[in-house]
């Protein structure tokens, strides 16, 4: 199994799996299959069990990346029922965690329930056993129940924030960002941040590249930083200022590398300079800025992944103006340097 025998999971406290660069160093032909475990139980929302299985079960011809193996696994007798009123079978007990390189646990089904033990010793036995563990939105609950997330950042649904809080005072809860990692446990916050989570986790076993041309298959935005925003209590933008700062994004998407000011930005969306960043915000969850520099260090990844340019070209072509920036920027966001970055995909060029 790829988590024992590469050790992709045993990482330091608070160090970002892409760091140890155990998978990312090796070509989609030299990788082993990745087995995913998804818990399934009654009650679940659909949505919340299609968001992995979409990501990571789906055979994606034209795109070359590792295999992955997914199975979805509940603890009570199947068939299991939804919460949209149909049931699903489901083929694997909580046995098959005992294989997985990754457990993934959407969101539970109520908050007030505690989940059986059988489940929660299951997760602790995965986490000692340096599996990475997932919890979606409410998922984030189970993974807290088990005591996995003490002393960790977590992140959940904004909504219980404030119950998720009260209920485990042990955890570091940021209930203002769309997915949080500590060690090797990933918490997301609610319903299409999980998508996002899992795209980030895809990033960590795959790259980048990789995860923008999957992200391109399902027509989503390819990355959303965890740090962002997952919800801003404000009135949603009218449908002509939401349409001229999606044509914007779209510009955007081509001319990011270009610096450009807030002023020529509003000009091209016919809005004032406060109206169009306060729907910016709106509209992405973010800033011009940060968005804009979320563009530029995405297509930096791929450049270091994919050519053998040197770091001054990449931060000149990536938009960073000189190697310094793009070096600094890499460290604040990503924790590692755009070399050390480079050096974990080293097998893709074999």
């Amino acid at each position: 199994m790829i988590a024992r025998r590469l050790q992709i999971n045993k990482w330091p406290e608070g160090q970002s799996s892409i760091r140890s660069g155990q998978t990312a160093a090796l070509s989609p032909q030299q990788m082993s299959t990745i087995h995913i475990a998804v818990i399934a139980f009654n009650g679940i929302s659909p949505f919340h069990l299609s968001v992995p299985t979409l990501v990571f079960d789906e055979q994606r011809k034209g795109i070359e990346m590792p295999r992955f193996s997914l199975k979805v696994c509940g603890f009570e007798p199947s068939p299991l029922s939804t919460s949209a009123g149909f049931d699903i079978q489901v083929r694997h007990g909580l046995e098959a965690l005992d294989q997985a390189d990754v457990i993934i646990m959407p969101s539970w089904r109520d908050t007030e329930e505690r989940p059986p033990e059988p489940l929660l010793e299951a997760l602790r036995q995965a986490y000692h056993r340096g599996t990475r563990i997932v919890g979606l939105c409410l998922g984030a609950f189970v993974l807290a129940e088990a005591g996995l997330l003490d002393g960790r950042k977590a992140t959940t649904h904004w909504h219980w924030a404030a119950a998720f809080a009260r209920r485990y005072p042990r955890v570091l809860l940021d209930a203002d960002v769309l997915y949080a990692e500590s060690d090797h446990l990933l918490t997301s916050a609610g319903t299409a941040a999980g998508l996002d989570c899992c795209l980030y986790l895809m990033q960590q076993l795959c790259g980048a590249e990789v995860t923008h041309k999957v992200a391109r298959r399902l027509v989503v935005a390819p990355h959303r930083s965890g740090g962002q925003a997952q919800f801003i209590e404000r009135p949603l933008p009218m449908a002509a200022e939401q349409d001229r700062i999606g044509q914007l994004l779209q510009w955007l998407g081509r001319n990011f590398t270009r610096n450009h000011s807030l002023d020529e930005l509003a000009d091209r969306t016919a809005m004032s300079r406060r109206s169009f960043t306060r729907h910016f915000r709106q509209l992405t969850g973010t800033t011009v800025g940060q968005w804009l520099l979320g563009q530029r260090l995405s297509h930096a990844q791929r450049l270091l992944e994919s050519s053998d340019q040197s770091i001054e070209a990449i931060a000149l072509e990536a938009g960073f103006g000189s190697a310094l920036s793009l070096r600094q920027h890499f460290n604040a966001s990503l924790r590692i340097s755009p070399s050390a970055y480079r050096a974990q995909f080293v097998g893709r060029q074999a």
